[in-house]
């Protein structure tokens, strides 16, 4: 693909745009935070700058240009992530040219979801044999019809453990890539077999409609009762959900959340066709950005036991963060929606839809149930850990909205309007609750510690990317010969390059590094910061980040050195006089820091 037509998409591609769809973002100076949806968090750490139109993750390190989310956002290679920018942007794209590196990881994608396709042809073909009797009572006995059964793609897997690895190597796949699939389990007793025996099986399908794993529930009393496919190069459990390719369509305000497979099947077939369910996980900060996708409000519907309870207070605040209003679906005195629906219709189902409590209010009255409400001390302290719970509410607005409705609700307890905004008060005065929370430990990789010379290396691109009027200066002292780590200088070069051509664009400069890993450190390179207030305080750290960058250049020409060769000699003198000279010229340097 020629790199005009890359960078004309890169250009009509806003950055802002494209991840606002995704992330909600809050403008924070020249650049814009939210919460990360590449890994789970509680204090937004993911920044996009309009200016350099990139994000970097301050978490996590995850970073790049327009690109590079998209790829990493919908699992995406860069021919797709180019093509569903393209069409967003209306950039008409010639005969796609892949690189070998991107034919063959757009081939193993492929291949990987036509096994996908493959598996769910053979499961649904099962569930209609003799074999398949018992799943297909199991099924009907739920109450679901055959349209249902068929519409849902549901199937069944036989007793044999190795019936469906025959099955894929008659179709002449080869044991290397079923073993990317998910489908099959590998020891040295018994080779490759099926992960999936003896189990109604609910195909999962990805917001194209396209099959990406699958779930099973065992026909008996075999354990896991349910089961599904493990993360694969086409399966982000965290950044999927169940039902979702339907919903996304049903033309509903709002998207039901419920638990599990059967239950969005059952309100699919009931014409409740926007519930989705997650995918054998909590609600990630990566489902709430798909779901934002679609929809601004969603309704929690749980189960109505303790476990339910905990996992919608548990989803709450995961929505909030990403802009999504929420309610809760009170189920009592049935257990889940299925049961529901069974007993008391669809009719009865949709008032308790239209009844769902705000999730505030439903916080507010789970929490008292912790506290003996029959005397004063257990009051207090309900009434601290409500006052607790405003402090989270940003809008002022919205917080005297919750005041006045709390106070009406429990005024037997004689608790003022004026009372709750003291406590409110008092606890912003010894810290936000998001202050006093233990942040969850990291899933992530541990970013690697940075070299000796690393930081002032980043930090001197990074000024050169957010302040390009400095390089005239710059280039005076500093080469790009002169960043010691091979990736940094690869860098430097590119945007030396671009500046001497007048303008500089980081996304681009991104765009030239394919490696997942050399990616992320470029993208921290253009967003090194260090806390600096006055000029005088700027003005020292750029010179004594030159002297720092060309002090190492010279120290590792000096350590490399083989002592023979004179004309390295030569320069190695050179060098060092040109750092004596820089010494003493650091506190005239002067240059204007300006975006």
């Amino acid at each position: 693909m020629s790199s005009d037509i890359i960078d004309e998409v890169r250009e009509k591609s806003d950055i802002l745009d494209v991840v606002s769809q995704y992330v909600r973002l809050t403008r924070r100076g020249s650049s814009y935070f939210g919460l990360c949806p590449f890994h789970n968090e509680k204090t937004a750490s993911f920044s996009v700058s309009p200016s350099k139109q990139i994000y970097y993750c301050f978490g996590c390190g995850a970073g790049g240009d327009v690109f590079h989310f998209i790829m990493q956002y919908e699992n995406y290679s860069f021919g797709e992530a180019l093509k569903y920018l393209a069409d967003r942007a209306g950039v008409a794209l010639p005969q796609m040219e892949y690189s070998s590196a991107a034919r063959e990881k757009a081939r193993e994608r492929a291949v990987l979801l036509e096994i996908q396709k493959e598996a769910a042809k053979y499961f649904y073909y099962q569930l209609r044999q003799e074999k398949g009797r018992q799943a297909h009572q199991y099924l009907t006995g739920r109450g679901l019809s055959e349209e249902t059964i068929r519409s849902f793609g549901l199937g069944y897997s036989d007793k044999f453990s190795d019936d469906l690895y025959k099955y894929m190597k008659a179709k002449g796949y080869r044991d290397e890539v079923l073993r990317e699939s998910g489908l099959f389990n590998i020891d040295e007793k018994h080779g490759m077999y099926d992960k999936f025996w003896n189990r109604v099986i609910f195909p999962i399908m990805d917001v194209n409609n396209r099959v990406i794993g699958f779930g099973g529930r065992v026909m008996g009393d075999g354990k896991p009762k349910y089961l599904n496919s493990p993360e694969t190069k086409i399966f982000d459990k965290s950044r999927n959900l169940y039902g979702l390719n339907i919903a996304r369509s049903s033309r509903k305000n709002t998207i039901i959340l419920c638990e599990g497979y059967m239950d969005v099947i059952s309100m699919h077939q009931a014409g409740f066709t926007n519930a989705v369910a997650s995918l054998g996980t909590a609600l990630t900060s990566g489902h709430a950005s798909l779901l934002k996708r679609y929809t601004r409000e969603v309704l929690l519907l749980y189960d109505s036991d303790d476990a339910g309870v905990r996992a919608a207070l548990r989803a709450i605040p995961i929505l909030r963060e990403a802009g999504i209003n929420s309610r809760v679906v009170n189920l009592e005195p049935h257990k889940d929606p299925d049961e529901f629906i069974g007993h008391m219709g669809a009719g009865a189902f949709e008032e308790r839809l239209q009844k769902a409590e705000d999730s505030f209010l439903f916080r507010v009255r789970i929490a008292k149930r912790e506290y003996t409400m029959e005397d004063p001390q257990g009051q207090n302290r309900f009434f601290d850990r409500i006052a607790s719970m405003l402090l989270e509410l940003s809008d002022e607005l919205e917080r005297n909205l919750y005041i006045e409705t709390i106070v009406k609700d429990y005024r037997s307890f004689g608790v003022t309007a004026q009372d709750l905004r003291k406590r409110v008060q008092a606890q912003a005065m010894k810290g936000t609750p998001a202050e006093d929370r233990v942040r969850p430990r990291s899933t992530e990789k541990p970013v690697k510690k940075e070299d000796p010379g690393g930081t002032s290396q980043k930090l001197l691109l990074t000024w050169l990317i957010t302040y390009p009027g400095i390089f005239s200066e710059v280039e005076k002292y500093v080469r790009p010969e002169d960043f010691v780590t091979p990736l940094y200088q690869e860098a430097a070069k590119l945007v030396y390059a671009q500046l001497r051509e007048g303008k500089v664009n980081p996304g681009r400069i991104m765009g030239e590094f394919e490696d997942p890993e050399e990616n992320r450190r470029v993208a921290a390179l253009f967003n090194t910061e260090i806390p600096l207030e006055s000029d005088k305080e700027q003005q020292k750290a750029f010179a004594d980040t030159l002297y720092r960058i060309k002090e190492e250049s010279y120290q590792k020409r000096n350590r490399e050195w083989n002592g023979t060769d004179m004309g390295e000699l030569q320069q190695l003198i050179q060098a060092k006089k040109d750092l004596e000279a820089l010494a003493q010229r650091r506190e005239e340097i002067h240059v204007d820091f300006k975006e």
